[in-house]
């Protein structure tokens, strides 16, 4: 396998360098005079094309042989920003294109967030009137009670006052029945109806008014009752305890409705509606989807995540969804050309769109090649305004039409040939030797969520969180040292380490945003670090490191670590079959764990990651 990665290396290589000269001859009966022999001025490296000497040798970087850079003018048709290549260069160069159309296309808008209460399905047990608890009849919290089940046994001395109040004025409405003032007859009745009143307004029901009118006599307590059906989720009330009007005893919760509290990025916030199904699975039921609908978005947003709350209202018959669960939803929206949803959307009110493989990111600069229609195997760069992405697709803006067709496979190739020959490409727009430090493939995805991970500042975690993710950090370094020297047993064993360090770092030392975003990133590199665990061989092993670099890189990133030893982050072009591939260090030098002994030092370091300072 490693031999067949060299061998394709090389043949890229020579690819590449077979694209400068325009895909050489495509018969073997074609012949050069010694005035159309182009010169070679400067010799480059074809993965790292910063590097132009004058004379022939070795890429310092990764020990290539220099290629030679033909010098030359252009043709009177040839535009600068162009590249002419043969059927042949095209096919070594796997060149793949696709047509610029208007098609209806879903972005699919994901959010995190937890089960809570529905607020509106709470009920309060409160005292109505002071006195002294002299009975609970619900010991504890989980409780199913239903509407009219006692709950409290309250002892008042006002109350007793009210009832002998109410005794008393019933036997004067009795005494002055016969009565021939009508004045008097009328007052007693409206005693009689005043003290019933307050003694509703303290809480007393009908059943039990009637109770101490039929009875005569003074009770000296009054039981409370479940005003609804549910679960008793507090009990803040104690047997003996004095309470005054408000205190609070009981909370009951009806958990036949839940709220699912979504947290939405402000950048999604213009595809989010009140009224949207929402999909979404919780960790406690693998497999299963759940549905619900927006019904409210928050008017705040959050300073410090950045996002805004977004209410779903779910039926939960069965009560299988538990308040404070962690779920991961999912909104389907159809784009129009507006980039808003698309509701009935006509022919023109459909985007245009390009394969999301098409563009090239540099910056907030896009890259799009595209085939020149009257030109065999001419391809043009041309700068493009894009718009969200949308699945496997952009949405673009400017700079294309309906009907082009542009690179989908093989762009990148197309850019490194012309940054070679110093024409306008990616990195350098105005043509000229491309700048230090260019990055080389793999860089993959939306340019927008790269700027806002910049700008996302690490979470607030304890020095106790980072030093114990400073002995996952330790076990990676190790996998990453086997990986270099070839030793496939070596980086499984600390694969199985790296799997027992993550085991002991207690979550619970994380709240909020960082709690849910060391959830997820703890299982995604405990998936890649099994893959290495299991892996048959060394070249599944390094497949699966490529994912546990990136995994980690970001928990450094976020999380940020202790200090105690360095963290470098290092780039190879020519890892994953020419796509490129990053991983970490806690030294300086390249030590490849891609390819080993047979490209040690190929790669570059491109970023040292600062230990974190904040403190809980």
């Amino acid at each position: 396998m490693k031999k067949f990665i060299l061998a394709t290396v090389i043949i890229s290589a020579f690819a590449l360098g077979y694209l400068l000269r325009g895909g050489g001859p495509e018969t073997q009966d074609h012949q050069h005079t010694a005035s159309e022999t182009v010169k070679a001025e400067r010799w480059t490296c074809s993965m790292h094309p910063q590097f132009q000497l004058p004379k022939p040798g070795q890429c310092p970087i990764c020990g290539m042989d220099l290629i030679p850079v033909a010098s030359g003018g252009l043709s009177e048709d040839e535009s600068p920003r162009e590249l002419k290549m043969s059927a042949k260069a095209m096919k070594l160069a796997e060149i793949e294109v696709a047509t610029v159309a208007r098609k209806k296309v879903t972005a699919r808008i994901r959010m995190d967030g937890k089960v809570d209460y529905d607020e509106t399905r709470l009920g309060y047990i409160t005292a109505w009137v002071p006195g002294r608890i002299d009975d609970l009849y619900v010991d504890y919290t989980g409780v199913f009670v239903k509407k009219g089940d006692p709950m409290v046994n309250l002892y008042s001395p006002e109350l007793i006052t009210a009832q002998e109040e109410l005794i008393q004025a019933i036997k004067t409405v009795g005494e002055l029945k016969q009565s021939e003032i009508p004045v008097m007859r009328e007052t007693a009745f409206k005693t009689v109806d005043a003290v019933k009143e307050k003694l509703r307004l303290w809480g007393l029901t009908e059943k039990q008014i009637g109770e101490i009118e039929k009875r005569g006599k003074v009770t000296d307590h009054v039981k409370v009752y479940a005003p609804m059906s549910g679960v008793v989720i507090h009990k803040d009330g104690l047997e003996g305890m004095y309470v005054k009007t408000g205190t609070k005893i009981y909370t009951i919760a009806d958990l036949s409705q839940m709220w699912v509290m979504l947290d939405a990025y402000e950048s999604d916030l213009v595809w989010i509606r009140v009224g949207q199904k929402v999909e979404f699975d919780a960790e406690a039921y693998p497999g299963e989807t759940f549905n619900g609908k927006v019904v409210f978005i928050d008017p705040f947003l959050n300073p410090k995540t950045r996002t805004v709350k977004v209410r779903v209202n779910v039926p939960n018959p069965g009560g299988k969804l538990k308040p404070e669960m962690f779920v991961s939803a999912l909104v389907h929206v159809t784009l129009a050309d507006d980039d808003n949803m698309a509701v009935n959307a006509t022919k023109n009110e459909v985007p245009l769109v390009i394969p999301a493989t098409a563009p090239l990111f540099t910056g907030k600069r896009a890259v799009v090649y595209v085939q020149v229609p009257d030109k065999k195997g001419t391809f043009e760069g041309r700068e493009v305004v894009l718009g969200p992405r949308a699945g496997d697709f952009y949405v673009v803006r400017e700079g294309l039409n309906e009907g082009e067709r542009v690179v989908v496979n093989g762009n990148f190739k197309i850019d490194s040939a012309i940054q070679i020959l110093a024409k306008p490409s990616m990195m350098s727009p105005e043509g000229g030797a491309p700048p230090p430090g260019h990055q080389h493939g793999g860089e993959k995805g939306n340019l927008t969520s790269k700027a806002e991970e910049k700008k996302t500042e690490p979470f607030k975690v304890s020095d106790a969180f980072r030093t114990q993710l400073d002995g996952v950090l330790s076990a990676y370094f190790m996998i990453q040292q086997a990986l270099s020297k070839d030793d496939a047993k070596g980086a499984q064993a600390n694969a199985k380490k790296l799997l027992a360090s993550l085991d002991t770092v207690d979550m619970k030392l994380l709240e909020g945003p960082a709690h849910m975003a060391w959830m997820k990133a703890q299982k995604s590199i405990a998936g890649s670090a099994q893959g290495i665990a299991g892996s048959k061989d060394i070249e599944s092993a390094r497949s699966a490191f490529i994912s546990l670099s990136d995994f980690l890189y970001t928990v450094a990133k976020k999380f940020c670590t202790s200090g105690t030893q360095p963290v470098l982050r290092f780039h190879c072009p020519m890892a994953a079959g020419g796509k490129g591939a990053y991983w970490l260090q806690n030294k300086p030098g390249t030590e490849n764990p891609y390819y080993g002994s047979a490209m040690f030092t190929c790669g570059e370091q491109v970023e040292t990651i600062s230990p974190g300072s904040m403190k809980e």
